[in-house]
């Protein structure tokens, strides 16, 4: 038995927002369960092409904001780590 493990969190720079509530928003974890290691790892490499890509969609969004003066990519941070586990 394998365990997906998946840490995903973002926080916002401090300067770009007065709401002290949004600085740093707590890490969601997931796990689940697979039967063999090669469908964990199937799984794994799914979900960090997916991270990656909404990652860089919400960058582009903040580029949209960007030019409108209203906010800049380089705010927010966005981590993420997935691993495949031996239960």
């Amino acid at each position: 038995m394998w365990v997906l493990m998946y840490v995903f969190s973002y926080s916002i720079n401090p300067a770009a927002t007065n709401d002290r509530a949004e600085w740093r928003l707590f890490p969601n974890v997931v796990f689940q369960e697979f039967s063999s290691e090669e469908r964990c790892r199937a799984a794994k490499s799914t979900l960090e092409g997916s991270l990656k890509d909404a990652g860089a969609r919400l960058r582009a969004g903040l580029e949209d904001l960007k030019t409108l003066g209203k906010a800049d990519p380089a705010q927010v941070i966005i981590a993420y780590n997935v691993e495949c586990l031996p239960k």
